[in-house]
């Protein structure tokens, strides 16, 4: 039997039990996939990590993402939570007004973080590590309503179109009129499933958005509805937010120039998250882009496994 240390943070925000919970398991050496995804379901959280030693010597860790059904190649709250976590058991911050630089190899490729900490919290900031693509087998809008449990007239504001786009994990895009659309969306497990695509080696699930928001700092309000990976709704997905960079560039077309958007996510679930995306644009295309927010430790333990 060995000893495995685990640590339990809320991502995306600043103030416990909101956000979106974490576990980092800080031992996963010696753990094979199948004993992983057991460990992801017995602590049922939207992801679990597992730290293992980086392949590369220069890097922070090796880091692998289960959901409670599945692994994911990249996750955003995983890294942001991650990165903070391990730059805390590292020693680099223990004082105020800290940074540190984390680099995390992750099924998708080595994802570079910033974590800072101040007076007001910790703070980690990732680049993508895949700019965000559109697909081209966005499932119909039609249907898409209709496994949300929404009329088709609710989908689509301005020239925001239903799309379908990934950053490294795809999500189906889906444009609503207003927070009251927003808000009574439910997923159908059994036609999310029949008409889901395939990326990525997992079927996207549904990212509802609408620039109504509750926050007026926010500039867009968003919730993730993932029936398909063992959670009805997650309260907040950096990796989402990172394939929204794509629609937010095709359907606003930002000028040339750097770009910060905070998303609210998680208001539905009473658990209220603060993603913060920002996007480089040059000539009309996203050069660069960046996924951070805040975390906080509020548990730690054993897995004696």
């Amino acid at each position: 039997m060995t000893s495995r240390s685990y640590a339990i943070y809320d991502v995306f925000t600043d103030t416990p039990l909101s956000g979106n919970p974490l576990a980092v398991v800080f031992d996963g050496d010696g753990l094979d996939g199948g004993q992983m995804q057991r460990i992801a379901a017995e602590f049922n959280l939207s992801e679990t990590v597992f730290v293992q030693p980086p392949d590369n010597p220069l890097h922070t860790a090796r880091i692998r993402i289960f959901t409670p059904r599945h692994e994911l190649p990249f996750a955003g709250h995983p890294t942001v939570g991650t990165a903070i976590a391990l730059a805390r058991r590292n020693g680099a911050l223990g004082d105020v007004a800290q940074s540190a630089i984390v680099v995390l190899e992750e099924n998708v490729g080595a994802v570079r973080c910033a974590v800072n900490s101040s007076a007001a919290g910790v703070f980690a900031e990732f680049d993508l590590p895949r700019l965000p693509v559109q697909l081209d087998d966005a499932p119909p809008a039609e249907a898409v309503a209709a496994a949300l449990g929404l009329s088709h007239h609710e989908l689509g504001f301005e020239n925001h179109k239903l799309s379908l786009w990934s950053a490294g994990v795809p999500f189906v895009l889906v444009p609503v009129a207003d927070l009251g659309a927003a808000g009574r969306a439910r997923a159908n497990a059994v036609l999310w499933e029949e008409l889901a695509p395939f990326h990525d080696g997992v079927r996207a699930e549904a990212y509802i958005y609408c620039r109504e928001t509750v926050g007026h700092e926010n500039a867009f309000h968003a919730r993730m509805l993932a029936p398909l990976s063992g959670i009805d709704e997650d309260p907040a997905t950096g990796s989402a937010a990172a394939a929204f960079a794509g629609a937010i560039n095709s359907f606003d077309a930002p000028v040339d120039g750097a770009h910060q958007f905070w998303i609210e996510q998680g208001l539905e679930m009473g658990r209220p998250s603060h993603i913060r995306l920002e996007m480089d644009i040059k000539g009309g295309n996203i050069e660069a882009a960046r996924i951070g927010g805040g975390a906080v430790q509020i548990a730690t333990g054993t897995l004696d496994l």
